[in-house]
């Protein structure tokens, strides 16, 4: 049949192979050359498939026992059919299994019709091997191209009765790579790099839904990150995202999302600040005196001392009591101090490590870091994507900014009801693990944080850092799902000492292009390719060439003024 400038040829399968495996129609799928396979399924109730059965043995039966009346020799394809339509209706009445009227047929596409000539050569010698008889579509060509169009349109009504078991292993999406059962909260993850299948991929389904991935950089890893982030929330899921290089604003714009930029001006985060534990059971005080303790060891570039904490925890208590906050709930609600406020207790404690540690605490303040910690938090996050963007945050400032967005989605989180599954991704992780104190923050969320359904995702491009660390490696101990992508020369041997890496995955890993990636859980392996639509690469890519292409795209170069007064700004960043 020519259509348009090239031609096509349609065949119905009308013989099935007596056994198939799972995925048996891989070698038709995976095909080089255009071919469309078309796969139509109509459930038959299981009345009237009974009756079809019970039909069908008696028939067969009959015939057999006809036969050997007559003293005909024994009809064995009879004999297996009958068993078969036995096994079938024992199924069938147990309930585990269900009858099915399938139709399958291909139409093989070419630029003429001798090249189309032996395209359907190979096509039919592919469709023997395979034990199928594949026959052509005589006088109906054109309703064989219908149908293998997606219309859902079966004009060829050329049907085989198939039970569960037979229709699913021959479903195009089952792969044999990597066994996992598909359910509301999977994800399409790429293409199979091996059988050309889809990976298909549930962290939920998991016993814990943390993932780690590692890559240098430009290998991928924040491309994979934010379409595992997209394509999670198409399943009802929520997240937050700290967001060290401003790279995901794009998407959180696009899904209705907050974003908060953390550095900008008019934009502040007290961490004294106890609005986000109102509705806690616990003593909210007491949970932020502790995590203080960690963040001012984070500021300071290492773990406070004995006295300095003690220093430290009197302080803290006399600068809430100062503000009219103790220990009663009731008092949670009033204004929270500010660190200019923890600093000033230190400095009239009379205690010199408390004089001390106000001085080092001084460029937070005072100094050049203080518009951060100068004024009470600007707002509480909201939202079903809360992204909390890092770049206009100096260098010095990463990890404690890092610290208090994670201490921030966490107290949200932690407090909440866990009716839905939630999402809590950190890009370039190393910048917190690279701190003793945050590192031990990290491992503390990475550990609590299947009670609350919550599933942490940490990617980072410094994968010699995280593995040479025991915090580090606890970390990705507890990640169920580990993705690998190309790694350094540098960094390989622990990578594969760490992950156990063969040789052949070894060297996929130093010679991997960027989008390719290698799945790691348990003993299960799989290598894909990342893949996305034209929307979804649109969203994603971080390629200066193709972000700013279209002109609209450029008001949201991070590195542009947006020209609004302070007022204005202030409250753009902030939705």
């Amino acid at each position: 049949m020519l259509l348009g400038e090239g031609a096509a040829a349609s065949f119905v399968v009308t013989g099935y192979p007596a056994e198939v495996g799972h995925a048996w129609l891989e070698p038709l799928l995976t095909y080089p050359g255009r071919l469309d396979v078309s796969l139509h399924v109509e459930p038959v109730p299981p009345k009237v498939a009974a009756d079809r059965l019970r039909r069908q043995m008696a028939r067969l039966e009959s015939s057999n026992q006809t036969g050997a009346e007559q003293g005909k020799l024994e009809d064995f394809e009879s004999e297996v059919a009958a068993a078969d339509a036995r096994d079938m209706a024992a199924s069938l009445a147990r309930g585990d299994g269900k009858l099915f009227r399938v139709g399958l047929s291909v139409t093989v596409h070419a630029a003429s019709e001798e090249e189309l000539e032996e395209e359907v050569g190979h096509v039919q010698s592919l469709a023997s091997s395979m034990l199928i008889d594949a026959r052509p579509a005589s006088y109906r060509q054109l309703q064989g191209w219908v149908t293998a169009l997606p219309a859902g349109v079966d004009l060829l009504g050329q049907r085989r009765s198939m039970d569960t078991h037979a229709l699913s292993a021959a479903y195009p999406f089952a792969s044999p790579d990597v066994a996992v059962e598909t359910s509301p909260t999977a994800v399409l993850y790429g293409l199979n790099a091996d059988s050309s299948g889809v990976v298909v991929w549930d962290r939920w389904a998991l016993d814990t839904y943390n993932t780690v991935v590692l890559a240098r950089s430009g290998a991928g890893k924040s491309y994979f990150c934010k379409l595992d982030l997209l394509r999670s929330m198409y399943a009802g899921v929520t997240a937050a995202v700290i967001d060290p290089e401003d790279e995901y604003t794009r998407l959180t714009d696009a899904v209705g999302g907050t974003t908060i930029r953390l550095g900008e001006p008019g934009v502040h985060l007290n961490p004294l600040d106890l609005a986000l534990d109102r509705t806690a059971t616990r003593d909210a005080l007491s949970r932020r005196a502790l995590f203080l303790h960690t963040l001012l060891a984070v500021m300071l570039g290492g773990p406070l001392g004995p006295r300095q904490r003690a220093a430290l925890d009197q302080a803290l208590i006399a600068t809430y009591r100062a503000a009219g906050i103790t220990a009663d709930e009731r008092t949670w609600n009033r204004p929270a101090p500010l660190l200019a406020d923890l600093v000033a207790t230190l400095e009239n404690e009379g205690d010199e490590h408390g004089r001390d540690l106000a001085v080092q605490l001084a460029p937070y303040t005072t100094g050049s870091y203080n518009e951060l910690f100068r004024a009470p938090s600007t707002r509480r996050p909201s939202g079903h994507l809360v992204s909390w963007s890092l770049r206009a945050l100096p260098d010095e400032l990463k990890a404690v900014g890092t610290l208090l967005a994670l201490d921030a989605i966490w107290r949200g989180v932690a407090d909440a009801a866990p009716d839905h599954p939630r999402m809590v991704l950190v890009d370039e992780g190393w910048l917190l693990m690279a701190e003793p104190e945050g590192a031990k923050f990290l491992f503390r969320l990475a550990k609590a944080a299947r009670k609350r359904w919550v599933g942490l995702t940490v990617a980072t491009q410094d994968a010699a850092d995280v593995l040479g660390s025991e915090l580090g490696k606890a970390v990705v101990a507890n990640s169920a799902t580990q993705v690998l992508m190309r790694q350094a020369p540098q960094a390989i041997d622990q990578i594969a000492d760490s992950f156990a890496l063969s040789d052949g995955e070894r060297q996929h890993l130093l010679t991997a292009s960027p989008g390719d990636a290698l799945l790691c859980s348990g003993q299960r392996r799989v290598a894909f390719q990342v893949v996305a639509s034209d929307t979804e690469h649109a969203l994603v890519t971080t390629n200066p060439a193709e972000q700013f292409t279209n002109p609209d795209d450029s008001a949201r170069n991070p590195d542009d003024s947006t020209g609004l007064d302070t007022d204005t700004a202030e409250e753009d960043d902030l939705l």
